[in-house]
């Protein structure tokens, strides 16, 4: 054994990683244990990590191949020397944003699920953080799907939905798009409603983000009521944890697995944190069949 300690963090999601040191190689029995414990968690918190920009690039290569980060609303890379690595922050230099999403608060949401192939997964490590303010949540979106009444995952069970690529979490425009008035018509994916994991082939709810969402085949109405009911239900406290950051805390999640959000925060406060992501495989739809039913496949 590598000699690292995991500590569940929330009876729903989440856990800390002690005793490895990530500024050193792992070795594969040591990523083994980390990637058991990423499937099995879903948010992995490693404290007091304080890795250089070339670090973070590392770490994360050792869980899958780097993806480039979503255009963000200035269509250009925030770090020009480390295209591959987004910055999210609230602070201006020269007057100009040094990275994304402000200081307001970061509504539930999957990262860029408005693709076809969503990043499998991310990190994100914190630079500077404020007094207070800008925690994270994460809600487990097998657990959602696991505990949904029967009513609403025979109501879902092959359905797919678009995931609008018009606005990012904090509700900014992305460059080049325009005003949706009629979610039918949302730039962006189509994904199933519910997925299988592509490591344990769990079921998990996608829901991407609400705003602009629609369930295709259904009338717009229809399709709002049932969304509302699947948000509701994915988003409750009991199925999430909260991260309070601290200085050179990173955090690794599980993007087809979760939703997020992030709270807002005093806007003369600094918060920068670096973000890489991890390419993923293309989106596997899990649709209830007898058989699976019979085989106990919805069961965890």
């Amino acid at each position: 054994m590598s000699g690292i300690k995991v500590t569940s963090l929330s009876p729903a999601l989440g856990a800390e990683v002690s005793g490895v040191d990530l500024h050193q190689p792992l070795s594969p029995e040591t990523m083994a244990e980390l990637k058991a414990a990423w499937n099995k968690h879903f948010v992995l918190r490693f404290r007091g990590q304080r890795l250089s920009d070339p670090q973070l690039l590392e770490v994360t290569r050792k869980f899958g191949e780097l993806d480039p980060p979503g255009p963000n609303p200035y269509g250009k890379p925030f770090l020009a020397d480390f295209p591959e690595i987004n910055v999210i922050s609230n602070v201006k230099e020269g007057g100009a944003p040094i990275g994304n999403l402000g200081d307001g608060e970061a509504v539930w949401h999957c990262d860029m699920t408005y693709i076809d192939n969503p990043p499998r997964g991310a990190f994100l490590h914190a630079l500077e953080i404020p007094p207070a303010g800008g925690d994270t949540f994460w809600s487990n979106m097998h657990l959602a799907y696991e505990t949904l009444p029967e009513d609403l995952k025979q109501a879902i069970d092959g359905k797919g939905a678009i995931h609008d690529s018009t606005y990012n979490s904090a509700g900014m425009m992305r460059k080049g798009m325009k005003e949706i008035t009629d979610p039918r018509e949302a730039p962006g994916a189509q994904h199933p409603l519910v997925i299988r994991h592509p490591d344990t082939g769990r079921a998990a709810l996608f829901l991407g983000r609400r705003r602009n969402s629609y369930i295709v085949g259904m009338g717009l109405s229809e399709s709002n009521e049932l969304l509302d009911a699947l948000w509701e239900h994915a988003t409750q406290p009991h199925l999430s944890f909260r991260q309070v950051w601290k200085l050179n805390d990173l955090i690794l999640w599980d993007n087809r697995s979760t939703l997020h959000r992030r709270d807002s925060f005093d806007p003369t406060s600094r918060r920068v944190m670096h973000r890489t992501q991890i390419k993923g495989p293309a989106v596997t739809p899990f649709t209830i069949t007898p058989d699976a039913i019979n085989a106990g496949a919805l069961a965890a």
